[in-house]
């Protein structure tokens, strides 16, 4: 008897929640047939992200891969063909006729980053280092440019400054409120 491997299916980007669905509903549809107990999980591997939206910090649902949707199962003919024929999926990616599984590494680290606590009261990963320069795109200093000073990742801020009456005026501004240039 072959073991259940994670595998990747390529699908339109956006529709992954909704094969993800199918899928679950097939399975749940095939009474007492075999092919029922050989897909184990179907996985929509997703990320907590805080975004800026009209002034205020709200937390989403990101998905890591667009476009991909991991399944556990026994890949055999009778799977793949079911899968094969599934609206939404474009191919069962990492192979021709018989699909390379993910390798078990891939999974524990896929696994664990989607597992991964939100951060509560601990520093925010900001995608910024000094010297960087960036555009405001929220705020009332909205398309000024600047040039980044410093990086406070416990307050999730920076301080950017900006040109301000031609006088170099420094800004003390959400990483959010802000885009590479």
């Amino acid at each position: 008897m072959e073991d259940y491997k994670w595998y990747v299916l390529q699908v339109y980007s956006g529709h992954e929640n909704k094969v993800k669905s199918r899928i679950e509903k097939m399975i749940a549809d095939l009474e007492g047939q075999e092919t029922k107990t050989m897909i184990r999980e179907v996985m929509v591997p997703t990320e907590e992200v805080t975004e800026l939206r009209n002034g205020k910090k709200v937390k989403v649902q990101e998905k890591l891969y667009p476009g991909y949707v991991l399944i556990n199962m026994i890949a055999n003919e009778e799977t793949l063909h079911t899968l094969e024929n599934t609206q939404g999926i474009i191919k069962i990616a990492g192979g021709g006729v018989k699909p390379h599984p993910l390798r078990e590494s891939e999974v524990n680290k896929i696994i664990r980053r989607e597992e991964r606590p939100a951060a509560s009261g601990v520093a925010e990963e900001i995608p910024y280092k000094v010297g960087d320069y960036v555009e405001v795109v929220d705020g009332p200093f909205t398309e000024f440019n600047g040039r980044i000073e410093e990086v406070y990742p416990e307050k999730g801020k920076v301080k950017v400054v900006v040109s301000l009456f031609g006088r170099p005026t420094p800004l003390e501004l959400d990483y959010l409120q802000l885009k590479r240039l």
